[in-house]
């Protein structure tokens, strides 16, 4: 059965106050499988069967901001804050800054004092950077203890901890000083001290890193979780593998839609209106409009050229196209690779003299087939003419598409927004003033 149709069955028995079927229904289910059903079913039936199952906060954390939102205004005030009191810490900052500031102010005061101060610290951090993903639930040890002593102090804090399988080494100003795996800890005679078997090598981040960074930390080292510290090296957090990856989704997305021209969107795409669809995409739309004149320019200048080798017309989008799609290969390469972090500016020099001569070898080889089709349909004077300007259209997007990227990066803007439109644009005008400059020094008027 379909979620709708689910939501449709779960809806029904609340309506009819059959709390009992509808917990039935759904307790065979994964939790974020009856989020997705939650999401369909008014917010107030959803709240009645929300607050009745056992794994609530996990369910109510694997809904999207928006239904959370939704739901967060039709909870009364007390259950809504033992909700929150329930989910991982950087869930619950992640939802309070979702709220406005009226729910803000009507929730705050419900929540227990340590909650408190850890939402608004939390909260504090600006976004995208390590301390806005990083939660405050993770299991700590001292130096001293030994390993049954550490053991007893997990047990304690394994339920309120994001995460057990690493536990950090810290001191009285907590500084962290290594991190013990849980792994070792089991292994371990129970008389040896955790300073003893604690990995001193640490890999860490600090609170103002970027989060592609982090993220990046976490796949290179294929951590756990990684240890988040502040500017005197006290631990203040922990950023998890799966919120990193999620982090690098989120880029990956990101970097698509601003490779197609598209500005960075939130949510769902069927859940995204009009006005917001409109709004991410005209921009880059109307500002290649006036980009795209360049290369009516181009062919205005040469009218009479065109005039008397009207045969040039017939290849005009063909050679175009093919600098644009050249260069876009060269740019989706060079955005991902500056991404990765696989190549950085100081490699732009010697990346260029490589992709000419892969822009040569693409260029004569495209050049042959065009040479051919042109000397079918004109003669020896169109083929040379076709030939070497596919050869010049192909090198100079390669280059374009190779350069842009880093350009835009060292100027501090994405390189993403390097691909498809903005080169194929950009290749478009130069092209089809190369075509027809050569073609000018060839042909007669």
């Amino acid at each position: 059965m379909n979620n709708k149709a689910s939501a449709l069955v779960v809806s029904n028995a609340i309506e009819q106050q059959n709390f009992d079927e509808a917990i039935q229904y759904v307790q065979s289910l994964r939790p974020i499988d009856i989020a997705d059903i939650l999401a369909l079913i008014e917010p107030k039936l959803a709240w009645q069967l929300l607050e009745r199952l056992p794994n609530r906060s996990t369910i109510f954390s694997y809904s999207e901001p928006n239904i959370q939102v939704a739901l967060a205004q039709t909870f009364p005030r007390d259950n809504m804050a033992k909700l929150m009191g329930e989910m991982p810490a950087d869930e619950r900052a992640d939802l309070y800054k979702c709220l406005d500031q009226d729910q803000r102010d009507a929730l705050l005061p419900a929540l227990a004092q340590a909650e408190r101060e850890d939402i608004r610290r939390l909260a504090a951090y600006d976004e995208r950077t390590a301390g806005a993903l990083m939660t405050s639930d993770y299991a700590t040890l001292g130096a001293q203890m030994n390993v049954t002593e550490a053991l007893a102090a997990l047990r304690l804090e394994a339920p309120d901890a994001e995460t057990i399988y690493h536990a950090y080494v810290i001191d009285e100003q907590r500084k962290l000083l290594g991190v013990v795996s849980l792994r070792i800890l089991i292994l371990a005679a129970p008389e040896q001290l955790i300073s003893d078997i604690m990995v001193r090598s640490i890999v860490s981040c600090v609170v103002s890193d970027n989060q592609e960074d982090v993220a990046k930390t976490v796949a290179r080292y294929d951590l756990i979780a990684l240890p988040i510290i502040d500017d005197t090296g006290a631990l203040v957090g922990i950023v998890t593998h799966d919120d990193a990856m999620d982090v690098a989704s989120d880029e990956a997305t990101d970097d698509f839609h601003k490779s197609g021209g598209v500005s960075t969107m939130v949510g769902k795409l069927k859940d995204v209106s009009i006005r917001v669809l409109y709004r991410k995409r005209v921009f880059w739309l109307v500002f290649l409009v006036f980009g795209n004149l360049l290369s009516g320019i181009g062919i205005s200048h040469f009218e009479d050229l065109i005039a008397a080798n009207l045969v040039l017309v017939f290849f005009l989008p063909l050679l175009v196209d093919s600098g644009g799609n050249a260069g876009s290969q060269s740019a989706t390469l060079m955005v991902r690779a500056l991404a990765t972090g696989d190549v950085v500016m100081r490699d732009w020099f010697s990346l260029l003299g490589r992709e000419a001569m892969v822009a040569l070898l693409l260029g004569g080889t495209m050049a042959v087939a065009i040479a051919i089709i042109g000397y079918i349909r004109g003669d020896e004077m169109v083929s040379l003419v076709l030939a070497l300007s596919m050869m010049s259209v192909v090198m100079i997007g390669c280059v374009i598409g190779m350069s842009l990227p880093f350009v835009l990066n060292k100027m501090g803007f994405d390189p993403a927004t390097a691909s498809a439109p903005l080169i194929t644009s950009v290749c478009d005008a130069t092209g089809v003033i190369i075509y027809l400059f050569i073609a000018s020094k060839f042909l007669a008027i």
